[in-house]
């Protein structure tokens, strides 16, 4: 069965306590990528993940584990959520899954001490080690960034080129963190759809 999920990155306190704002799993261009996605026949999820303004790794793995994934998943992760896919398939070397997509991924304050989380993260994330086999795993790696991200990002970004350097790097110029209309005309992602589609062929 074609199945996606795509995983967002951590909010801010005051946004996500914000009546007024969507939450973190509807917000920017990740329902737009769902409608899009479901249209063309992919059962397509996205889990909102507990306390997402203070990530707790152990929280969002049991909430992500509540979804198979297998050989055909697309994944999708943005800014946090990105470094959760790479931190939980580095943990799981016996799942494999299908074309991976990491938008601004970040890896929090382990590897960026001098930019930390307004919020420290819990439950051990971040604390792992990249499997470099990961690419075996699955059939593609694609990750996007851009050329005015935080140095949380610009650092993440290194760290996979050096851990992946066959992956697949989409630079965007002045795309910022990829927060939607704040930093995109609007909250659609069409070069991120079209590449999931081109890939499906």
């Amino acid at each position: 069965m074609n199945q996606a999920i795509i995983v967002h990155g951590k909010p801010s306190k005051q946004s996500y306590f914000n009546p007024n704002l969507p939450s973190a799993s509807n917000s920017i261009w990740i329902p737009w990528l769902q409608q899009q996605l479901l249209i063309r026949g992919i059962d397509t999820q996205t889990p909102e993940m507990p306390e997402s303004w203070r990530p707790d790794y152990s929280l969002w793995r049991q909430t992500f584990e509540k979804y198979d994934v297998n050989s055909e998943t697309i994944l999708v992760g943005h800014s946090c959520g990105g470094g959760f896919l790479i931190q939980w398939m580095s943990e799981n070397p016996q799942i494999c899954a299908g074309d991976v997509y990491l938008v601004a991924p970040a890896f929090g304050d382990k590897f960026n001490p001098e930019a930390p989380y307004d919020e420290p993260l819990r439950g051990g994330f971040f604390d792992f080690e990249i499997d470099e086999a990961l690419l075996d795993r699955v059939r593609s790696l694609t990750i996007f960034y851009s050329d005015n991200d935080s140095v949380r990002v610009d650092t993440a970004i290194k760290i996979l080129k050096k851990s992946f350097p066959s992956a697949c790097y989409r630079l965007f110029p002045g795309y910022g963190h990829f927060c939607g209309k704040r930093d995109m005309a609007d909250d659609t992602f069409p070069e991120l759809f079209e590449i999931i589609l081109r890939n499906r062929k």
